[in-house]
């Protein structure tokens, strides 16, 4: 038979075809955002699946170099933050490479032991596989593949069903059925294959429109998300606090004399930087510390009652409610505890709750182990590990009298139980904060929402409080922002976002970015989100699922291949 595409020359080497898909993929997604390529990208990949053998001796090491270069590109701004995190910017990225390789040898177990059809097999192990790594090693979901359709509304409207996951099984999907037009020899292929990649777009894109005309919303409250515009490094300067603190209450002081009826305004992560002390009844004296107990006991009441003031006074000054990321220190009954805290402040200053992350990043957040080896500490530039929150937090948020009116009609939870949830009496609305990296991952989020179902709290908007100045306006930023999209499809809830140095944004429940800040500039965005009222989601309520079945389908193949090479190692020793 004679090549369809005679003038073509397709590569047969397994590293030029796995980088090909890299660059592609790499280009899909930020800095470049040229996300119409994430249809293309994973083709060389399933032209090395379809293959009956790899080219190459070592072709899985090829493709784990192939895989390395692209999240070497990807997730270059992770050695921004201080020289010392290059390190972790290379360990992570060897860690990530493994999972192209574990993709291309689980689908060609699928497809050519099980005859599983590669249109099935590719997307499968790839959704297993993004499934996985958003668990191991406390889990990153950045550079998925589904997060490159971020600005397609209609498409990651899957999100409700399956999460981000369901809008990367799509376009593996449609990339698997496209790779069989134009094969890896080249030779004449039917157009048919195209039939099922329109009938999976033509679905998802019904299902999007359906979903979008079913929204109906209440208005909301109004808030301020304050956005500075200073870059963190790690090192001591004696000057940054007073900065950071009078370009952040300029900001908050310019919101509320343009909007004297904001609801509520919002700092950033870490933003307000004298730290919040608060202590137990029981705490006792550390055995290093100078003086008695009671000595202990009068300096523990006045660096409690000094912290609160602070707050108390930026809050009178302002007039308005605040929520306001700060460090907590924590003093235990026997050891004192750092936490990365959001704080709720009544208009009169009084520090109403409190939520702390629950979710921290190994390594950027603490050191494992350091707590029986305090050496460990020592080799990182972190001065100390912070200890995860134990629950998720919902605020009550009351309407000023020229503000929201809250007028609307209360409705099931979004999560099915049955509860009030975008409606509350006397002008109510509850909100739910996040810190930092906590929205990059999909099964942090819901599980937070659901806990406050479960405690009849089912929060009516999400807000991020992040501190992305580490970053330096990199394209973390971008990508940063582009999980916040999902994460408000998902919940069908909106997502605010107050981020230094950007992007500060407001995210609606059908995940359009309303409004975003700009890059390293000081900016004011007054949302004024609409509360989702009739809609539920299916993957709110049941999670990982659809992902969960595509990674038991990924244990499913590696046992089968496994087992098929143990099978081939014994026969060569019985001949042998």
């Amino acid at each position: 038979m004679q090549p369809r595409f005679p003038h073509l020359h397709f590569p047969r080497s397994t590293f030029r075809l796995g980088l090909a898909g890299a660059v592609l993929l790499w280009a899909a997604l930020p800095p470049l955002d040229l996300w119409p390529l994430a249809w293309i990208a994973p083709i060389p990949w399933i032209w090395l699946i379809r293959r009956p053998q790899l080219d190459g001796r070592r072709p899985y090491a090829a493709l784990a170099a192939a895989g390395f270069c692209f999240w070497m590109a990807a997730l270059h701004w992770l050695r921004l933050p201080h020289p010392a995190t290059s390190i972790g910017w290379v360990a992570i990225s060897l860690y990530f490479a493994v999972y192209l390789p574990a993709f291309v040898g689980l689908a060609r177990v699928a497809v050519h032991r099980l005859r599983v059809p590669v249109i099935l097999a590719a997307p499968v192990v790839w959704t297993g596989l993004e499934l996985a790594r958003a668990h191991l090693l406390t889990g990153m979901t950045m550079g998925s593949l589904g997060y490159s359709q971020y600005r397609w509304i209609a498409l990651i409207q899957l999100s409700d069903l399956g999460g981000m996951y369901g809008v990367s099984f799509v376009v593996m999907f449609v990339a698997a059925s496209l790779a069989r037009i134009i094969p890896s020899d080249g030779r004449r292929r039917a157009f048919r294959p195209l039939l099922p990649a329109a009938a999976a777009i033509a679905a998802a894109l019904l299902y999007g429109h359906v979903r979008i005309a079913a929204n109906t919303t209440a208005p909301g409250p109004k808030i301020a998300l304050i956005q500075g515009s200073i870059d963190i490094e790690m090192r001591h300067d004696p000057g940054m606090k007073d900065r950071i603190f009078q370009e952040y209450f300029d900001l908050s002081r310019r919101a509320v004399e343009e909007h004297p009826d904001v609801d509520l305004i919002v700092w950033p992560e870490t933003m307000f930087l004298d730290p919040l002390v608060t202590f137990d009844a029981d705490t006792r004296r550390p055995a290093d510390a100078e003086g008695t107990d009671e000595d202990f006991r009068r300096w523990l009441h006045r660096a409690a009652e000094d912290s609160a003031l602070s707050i108390k006074r930026m809050a009178e000054a302002l007039g308005t409610p605040l929520l306001l990321g700060i460090d907590r220190r924590h003093f235990a009954a026997d050891r004192q505890c750092c936490f990365n805290s959001a704080v709720y402040v009544a208009r009169d200053g009084r520090v109403l709750d409190r939520y702390d992350k629950m979710h921290l990043v190994m390594f950027g957040e603490y050191v494992p182990f350091a707590d029986r080896f305090s050496w460990l500490q020592g080799l990182t530039p972190l001065p100390i590990s912070i200890s995860a929150g134990r629950r998720p937090a919902a605020f009550e948020l009351r309407a000023s009298q020229a503000g929201w009116d809250g007028s609307c009609t209360a409705v099931p939870g979004a999560s099915g139980t049955g509860r009030q949830s975008n409606c509350r009496p006397n002008n109510v609305c509850r909100i739910s904060p996040n810190i930092c990296f906590e929205t990059v991952l999909p099964h942090v989020t819901r599980r937070q929402v659901n806990t406050l179902a479960a405690e009849g709290r089912e929060p009516d908007i999400l807000v991020n409080l992040t501190n992305d100045g580490w970053f330096w306006g990199s394209s973390e930023l971008d990508m940063h922002l582009i999980c916040g999209v999902f994460r408000a499809v998902e919940c069908r809830k909106p997502l605010l976002i107050a981020a230094n140095t950007g992007f500060s944004a407001w995210i609606d429940s059908d995940g359009r970015i309303r409004e975003q800040g700009p890059r390293r500039e000081k900016k004011v965005i007054l949302a004024r989100p609409r509360l989702d009222q009739h809609r539920g989601s299916w993957y709110l309520k049941h999670g990982d699922r659809f992902a969960g079945v595509c990674l038991t389908g990924c244990v499913l193949f590696g046992l089968v291949g496994l087992f098929g090479r143990f099978r081939a190692g014994k026969l060569v020793r019985q001949q042998s």
